[in-house]
């Protein structure tokens, strides 16, 4: 599956009303849009410790067993929280929305075959930080390397993946309040 470069600009209709920069004074503090925002903040924040932590010891810098008990816990975290984020949108904030915006209806469709392909990315993650775990000590240095390229595959997808949902959720959220979902 090719990495897309955006959405076509059919699907970004509500940007022009609800641009990203703006989100920040315009996002209430303390919604459901927030909430989401700081999700998605949560998620690129535990990818990119993961990523140090698997260069590091990819690159003999840091002490293997707090390197990888590290990498499992931020593993741990990401992996569940993926999971049960992208459950919940696709059983419940994705159909509400997409009723909010029929229009939209193909990018919702988007971010579905995304989460489809998310499983296997959060399965193939799943081994690779399962394979340096368990991995003696003389072949950690191969299983950081396999994880950090796991990981660069990954993040690739998953931030294209957040950054779609974002321009899609966020103005149709803004435009018809937060209340309508939740």
């Amino acid at each position: 599956m090719a990495l897309r470069t955006g959405l076509p600009d059919t699907l970004r209709v509500l940007l022009a009303d609800y641009p990203r920069d703006l989100w920040d004074s315009t996002v209430p503090p303390d919604g459901v849009t927030r909430f989401w925002l700081d999700r998605h903040i949560m998620f690129r924040s535990l990818l990119a410790q993961m990523e140090d932590e698997a260069r590091h010891l990819y690159a003999g810098a840091a002490p293997p067993e707090p390197a990888i008990r590290a990498v499992r816990r931020q593993a741990a975290i990401l992996l569940s929280e993926l999971y049960g984020h992208h459950k919940i949108e696709d059983l419940h904030y994705f159909p509400q929305l997409a009723a909010l915006e029929p229009r939209l209806g193909a990018g919702f469709e988007i971010l579905d075959a995304d989460h489809h392909a998310l499983e296997g990315h959060l399965d193939a993650l799943a081994t690779a930080v399962g394979t340096l775990i368990g991995a003696e000590p003389e072949a950690q240095h191969d299983a950081a390397g396999r994880l950090q390229a796991r990981l660069d595959r990954f993040g690739g997808f998953l931030d294209r993946h957040l950054f779609d949902e974002e321009e899609i959720v966020v103005p149709i959220l803004l435009r018809h309040g937060e209340g309508l979902v939740g």
